[in-house]
């Protein structure tokens, strides 16, 4: 009886071991490919749940089924302009087909491999084709809001102003994603979107694109300014121009009001003429002394005849001068 007992210990030991062997479960997250001596025997496994195999001899390989992710390492790239800009790229891919996969690839490190190779050569492809604004830019139909007020400030069109593009940069992005596609199909490997994270020009042009930058926009502050000169200085003749006619105006009242004034007195003093000779007299009397007052100062030389009346009241009765 003991040595049935001490017979079985063993026995279950070892059928525990195989039982263990034999069972496997896969999860929803992942698909399966049972391989014999580094052979794959039987098709994917695919389905959730507990599965059996053959113990010992039977490997079970495991695979994501979720998408993943792919990001690949910034690179420096030419593009048509022979600029060359730092490309940073990601992308997102999922194991459709397990078998193939693991007869090609064998793991996900190959997998990442392949996707660096093949997705960073069809991204040099695609930037070497283009010009730098149709990568930067993502739509050929935008018009950037700074683009019209540039055009305004700069009347020549040549500063500031965007190239026309073709296509656009998800058009670019859509064009690497269908060249790698095809290409990574026979890998097991679909892939799912290809995007642009970043773009960088190189230390090395980055300097001279800022001082083209700067350069652009002194030449539209000059422009501004040089507008703002010519505004100004036609202000300034207008306000010339209207000041000149206002005073020429002001001058026109005055001379006519002097005139009729000068015609009131005239009419005045002939009508005092005319009623009484003595205020006459005395009037003509106090515009000569007014005129005595207005001669030259005495170091003058004037030259009168004595006929003239200048000198009427200055003459003795006798006719002598004083």
């Amino acid at each position: 009886m003991k040595f049935i007992k001490f017979a079985l210990v063993p026995i279950l030991i070892i059928g525990a071991l195989i039982l263990s062997n034999a069972l496997y479960v896969v999860k929803e997250t992942e698909q399966v490919i049972i391989t014999q001596f580094g052979e794959a025997i039987g098709d994917p496994i695919t389905e959730p749940g507990l599965k059996v195999k053959r113990p010992f001899f039977h490997r079970v390989n495991r695979f994501d089924k979720r998408v993943l992710e792919w990001d690949g390492d910034p690179s420096a790239m030419p593009t048509k302009e022979k600029t060359y800009i730092q490309v940073d790229t990601y992308g997102r891919w999922r194991i459709v087909d397990p078998l193939r996969y693991f007869q090609k690839l064998r793991d996900e490190r190959s997998a990442r491999s392949r996707l660096d190779d093949i997705l960073g050569s069809e991204t040099r492809n695609a930037v070497a084709k283009h010009a730098l604004a149709e990568i930067v830019r993502s739509d050929k139909d935008r018009k950037p809001q700074q683009e019209a007020e540039i055009a305004e400030a700069d009347k020549t069109g040549n500063v500031g102003r965007l190239a026309p593009i073709r296509r656009g940069r998800g058009a670019l992005e859509q064009d690497i994603l269908n060249a790698s596609r095809d290409k990574l199909a026979e890998f097991g490997i679909e892939l799912l979107d290809v995007r642009f994270k970043r773009i960088n020009y190189n230390k090395e042009v980055e300097a001279r694109i800022y001082e083209r930058m700067i350069s652009e926009r002194k030449q539209i502050a000059e422009r501004f300014r040089s507008e703002g000169a010519g505004e100004a200085a036609k202000i300034i003749g207008n306000m010339e121009k209207e000041l000149r006619q206002i005073e020429s105006e002001s001058y026109k009242k005055v001379e006519m009001i002097k005139g009729e004034a000068d015609a009131k007195a005239s009419e005045v003093y002939a009508k005092a003429y005319g009623s009484d000779p003595e205020a006459a007299n005395f009037y003509e009397f106090t515009r000569t002394m007014e005129l005595y007052r207005s001669l030259p100062p005495s170091d003058s030389t004037i030259i009168l005849s004595t006929d003239s009346d200048v000198f009427q009241f200055l003459k003795s009765d006798g006719g002598e001068e004083e």
